[in-house]
């Protein structure tokens, strides 16, 4: 018998004392509800740069998660235009190494909002520091109503994995983010549009599975958003066959 794929979760790391009075690293739950979910065993990674190679030889799978803070425009060669841009560069220099070496060993990888972020920008690609500032847009893209609710639909490349995992041209998701896709990097295709132009995923239709979304499939509110986890944790079972 195959075992349970080990799926490998990005967390954030906050200062704010609240939960103690020292740094703390933070995950939401359903993050690893879903992985277990569709018998995949979530492994929560803390940033241990050292360690990291050894981690990536266990993984079967690698989710890349979002988080309310923003990777810094240093990183596409932008200056910081706006006051509200919040960033981690701890954070994002782990999963940016986490990212590549995922990807040099075809280990499956989920970009999830800030982790489809991120997976565009290892690949060169850029973002809209601000989508309020930076588009014309009548759509909330953070969204007023709580998150485990969809907000407003998204377009689907008929020619992408994702579409051949979902099979529907539109779907409902929640959406969560102030930054989007600006420029997809060099090798990845887009396979979600909002209906104001905002690119909401991307793959690299050249690996086993490498999809990022910009909403929040983990919530598991639609059908589509449990063909996503199940077509990616099935993929990381395939891999950590004996």
């Amino acid at each position: 018998m195959s075992k349970n794929p080990l799926i490998g979760i990005t967390l954030d790391l906050e200062i704010t004392k609240s939960y103690s009075k020292f740094p703390w690293y933070a995950l939401r739950e359903n993050y690893c509800s879903s992985i277990t979910y569709f018998g995949g065993i979530p492994i929560p990674l803390v940033y241990d740069n050292k360690s990291l190679n050894a981690i990536l030889e266990i993984i079967d799978g690698l989710v890349i998660t979002g988080g309310a803070f923003d990777i810094s425009p240093t990183y596409y060669s932008e200056k910081n235009k706006y006051h509200n841009t919040k960033t981690k560069f701890t954070r994002t220099e782990f999963e940016i190494k986490s990212c590549k070496l995922a990807l040099k060993k075809n280990i499956p990888i989920l970009g999830i909002c800030g982790g489809e972020q991120l997976i565009n920008i290892v690949y060169g690609g850029s973002l809209y520091q601000d989508i309020k500032k930076d588009i014309k847009t009548k759509i909330e893209h953070e969204q007023k109503n709580p998150r485990d609710q969809v907000s407003h639909t998204v377009k689907l490349n008929t020619k992408s994995k994702l579409y051949k995992i979902i099979k529907k041209k539109t779907i409902k998701v929640n959406s969560a983010h102030h930054q989007s896709i600006k420029e997809p990097g060099k090798g990845l295709t887009v396979n979600a549009i909002a209906p104001d132009g905002v690119i909401e995923g991307i793959e690299d239709q050249s690996k086993a599975f490498c999809i990022g979304v910009q909403w929040h499939p983990e919530f598991l509110i639609k059908e589509n958003d449990n063909q996503i986890f199940k077509s990616f944790i099935q993929t990381a079972k395939k891999r950590g066959k004996p």
